[in-house]
């Protein structure tokens, strides 16, 4: 049961950040490295009440990636896009400043 839970939690990860970070190679990339790096840490995790709080963690962070990150998009007249779903209804816009964002070469 617990490795079934377990597998699931990460898959769900992994689906979400697929979803979220689609056509963007990079965040895909580091995503999926820092999802793993993360469980291999716990993998000699034993008991039953922190596997538990863990897989509540990635279940947790998984919703979160799912409802609350849209990734904007540089258009081609230089500015950013953002296409949020109905699964990011009554989340909060926090736009990145321009000093964040990378600048086009």
């Amino acid at each position: 049961m617990k490795r079934e839970a377990v597998l699931g939690a990460y898959r769900a990860l992994l689906r979400s950040t697929r979803k979220s970070f689609s056509g963007d190679t990079l965040m895909l990339t580091e995503s999926a490295s820092e999802i793993r790096r993360k469980f291999e840490d716990n993998r000699n995790v034993t008991s039953d009440t922190e596997i538990q709080n863990l897989i509540d963690e990635a279940q947790q962070a998984s919703h979160f990636i799912s409802t609350m990150i849209v990734q904007a998009k540089l258009t081609s007249r230089g500015g950013y896009e953002m296409k949020p779903r109905k699964e990011h209804t009554g989340g909060t816009l926090e736009v990145p400043s321009e000093e964040i964002l990378p600048k086009s070469v």
